[in-house]
């Protein structure tokens, strides 16, 4: 089969094309097209069918990996959304749980009151009052009030609609109706209930969750659509498949109907691109390091795959979110971050980012600002003859301009400046790390460190040196390792159902009851999408606390008939996992089951495994020697490098630092006292000197 995966980031679009008969890969990078991200999607896939000669009309499969729903709601521009609800609840997306979000600024920002999702003026109630007991209905829906919300919102101009009722997630029927009053009276309106896009208990959580939906929904929809019609009128005829915040892909219709499910689109690609390359050197503990023009995510795989965020943590652009996520820390630490000096005079680093337009100084697109790749630049550690393989050409005299602007105003000269940027830019991703590992009771001395992104291998072998990682892997396509990614994975669907029960009384009856319903469920949805029933796959798991406790954490579940026996031995996994995650565990108390979940997988086509053939010597890699920058003992010293070729390094070989080795997509930096080889399927594997 013919497969295309396609990344949109901040910086670059980055396509890659297998032939899985012929095991045949292919990698593009073209510049993201900031105003419509479809047509550097588009422009992209056509390029290298062009380049390599693939017959465009041939292409099976399109995965997607999409930022429009993380923009949307990272910079407020979404859609003029309004809110039905419970008379009596119009504020709870406005009160939340009186959280502070930075304990002591005397300048407190709370995102949903200052940055609310659904003005108040078009948070509209109705009469409707369900129960906490399943079919309990205390108050009837008041049909005429809902009829007369829609008429208001229709009215004010709103794009989207979103229901928000109390105890939907037991019992729907109320939000249900509501949604087909909307479609008779307004069709136009995007719809979003609650008790579809994440039925759990949580209102505040509920309640927000939705109202991001909704909020990013028309545009998500719009750009979905456009980009499907844009395919096919280029001659592309391939089924669309976007990935989603949990590490499968969806079709179109399903993301259409549910974008708050790709608010980490591209970060997911780049985590299973990591766990790729794992598989491909046979290591099970990896954190995955994806740095890119604008941001640092940090992900940690282990022998059990890669974990998801909890409720308790899962927060995007400050609103909790309450859907499935890969467990993903993000920074704003790129190529792009800008240095600069804040208001009391310290240096920093990031979050602000010069993007793709201006970019950099370097890139001579008329940008101003300092930033890491132009202190990398005066380092001499980009190559301005080689970067994007001789396609873009680097303007060294525009980063040296930059860097000498800054350097006067903290009395240091360029080349300190410079380190000084990359030393805090190495430390802040450091702290990243350590937050996702030390602090999760991990020790990062026992991973391997996997680097990719347009900058991640720039950084990588530095930043696990301030850690003790002992090894660094560079995939064979680093800088478009998310788009691999994307190459690796399956449809994949969840299904939760807020299921209250305690360990002293346990109904197997009615949870089995319950796990089958919701098995048939997201079956159904699998063999909607085309999966035949032999390519499916189903998981079980359940959400669990101690009995008094606020927040859970997930234990897997076997298939079939739950008893007394397997039950007893999920709660066993619980403690473990209790004391894993919080250091103590407490083996008398009572366990509760909160949330029941299903994970439905329909297998898709996937890359291969491709071994490395080169009949290079080390020498014929070899592209000049130059004078490189770097700190040894505290003292910036002009250091002798090797430039090598990527592509002509012969398969285990090994050859040591200090040297640059250049490919299309990246640049890797091997300090001295490291040494590095290329393994069988092209994987360069870094050994971590001091």
């Amino acid at each position: 089969m013919k497969l295309f995966g396609v990344d949109v980031g901040g910086t670059f679009t980055d396509v890659i094309f297998t032939d899985t008969e012929k095991r045949i890969t292919a990698i593009h990078k073209v510049p993201t097209t900031l105003e419509d991200p479809s047509t550097g999607v588009v422009q992209g896939i056509l390029e290298l069918c062009e380049r390599q000669n693939i017959n465009r009309t041939e292409i099976d499969h399109v995965f997607h990996g999409t930022t429009i729903a993380t923009n949307a709601i990272l910079e407020n521009d979404g859609a003029k959304t309004g809110m039905i609800t419970t008379k009596g609840y119009r504020d709870i997306i406005h009160i939340g749980r009186h959280q502070r979000p930075q304990n002591y600024s005397i300048m407190q920002e709370i995102p949903w009151q200052d940055r609310p999702l659904v003005q108040r003026r078009h948070r509209l109630t109705v009469s409707e009052r369900m129960g906490p007991a399943k079919e309990q209905v205390i108050t009837p829906l008041h049909e005429e009030e809902v009829r007369g919300a829609v008429a208001t919102l229709k009215e004010s101009g709103v794009d989207s609609i979103i229901v928000n009722f109390l105890f939907s997630y037991i019992n729907p029927q109320h939000e249900q109706r509501v949604k087909e009053i909307i479609e008779e009276e307004y069709p136009e309106a995007f719809i979003t209930i609650s008790s579809d896009v994440s039925p759990q208990f949580r209102e505040f959580e509920r309640f927000t969750t939705s109202s991001i939906n909704g909020f990013i929904g028309p545009k998500v929809k719009s750009y979905i659509q456009n980009l499907d019609v844009r395919l096919k009128e280029s001659g592309v005829p391939a089924e669309l498949h976007i990935m989603c915040s949990n590490g499968g892909v969806a079709t179109p219709k399903t993301v259409s109907e549910k974008p708050v499910n790709t608010l980490l689109s591209g970060p997911a690609a780049g985590i299973l691109g990591g766990a790729w390359a794992g598989e491909l050197t046979n290591r099970e503990k990896l954190i995955t390091f994806d740095v890119g023009g604008t941001s640092a995510d940090i992900g940690i795989i282990t022998g059990s795959g890669y974990s998801e965020s909890s409720a308790r943590d899962t927060w995007i652009a400050g609103y909790p979110v309450m859907v499935p996520m890969i467990d993903i820390h993000t920074i704003g630490a790129g190529g792009g971050s800008i240095a600069h000096i804040n208001e009391g005079g310290a240096f920093k680093v990031g979050p602000r980012s010069a993007g793709s337009r201006p970019g950099p100084a370097c890139y001579g697109h008329g940008g101003t600002k300092p930033t890491v790749s132009d202190a990398n630049v005066v380092l001499g550690r980009i190559d301005e003859h080689n970067f994007l393989g001789g396609e873009m050409k680097i303007y060294s005299n525009a980063a040296y301009k930059v860097i000498d602007e800054l350097s006067e105003n903290l009395g240091l000269n360029r080349e300190r400046t410079a380190e000084g940027i990359l030393q805090i830019m190495n430390n802040n991703m450091a702290n990243a790390i350590r937050e996702k590992t030390i602090q999760k009771g991990e020790d990062p001395r026992e991973f391997s460190l996997v680097a990719f992104g347009g900058a991640g291998p720039l950084h990588a072998v530095e930043v696990a040196q301030i850690l003790n990682i002992p090894e660094v892997i560079i995939p064979l396509y680093p800088g478009i390792n998310s788009a691999t990614g994307l190459l690796t994975t399956d449809l994949k669907y969840d299904v939760i159902k807020t299921e209250f029960m305690i360990s002293t009384h346990f109904d197997f009856i009615g949870l089995n009851e319950d796990f089958i319903a919701l098995e048939k469920q997201i079956i159904s949805q699998l063999k909607d999408d085309g999966v035949e029933e032999e390519q499916i796959q189903v998981l079980r798991s359940a959400d669990c606390r101690y009995a008094g406790q606020g927040y859970e954490l997930r234990v897997d579940l076997p298939g079939g008939v739950l008893d007394k026996e397997t039950i007893v031995e999920a709660l066993n996994n619980f403690h473990e996992i209790h004391k894993a995650e919080y250091g103590h565990n407490f083996l008398d108390s009572p366990i509760e089951f909160v949330n029941i979940r299903v994970t439905g997988l329909g297998y898709m086509p996937k890359i291969e495994k491709q071994a490395v053939h080169h009949q290079h010597q080390l020498e014929d890699a070899l592209l000049k020697t130059g004078t490189t920058i770097f700190n040894i003992d505290g003292n910036l010293e002009n250091v002798e490098t090797k430039f090598y070729q990527r592509e002509k390094i012969p398969v285990d070989t090994e050859f040591a630092g200090p040297c640059i080795v250049l490919q299309k997509d990246t640049t890797t930096v091997i300090p001295p006292n490291c040494t590095a080889y290329i393994e069988e399927f092209g994987n360069m594997i870094i050994k971590v000197g001091v």
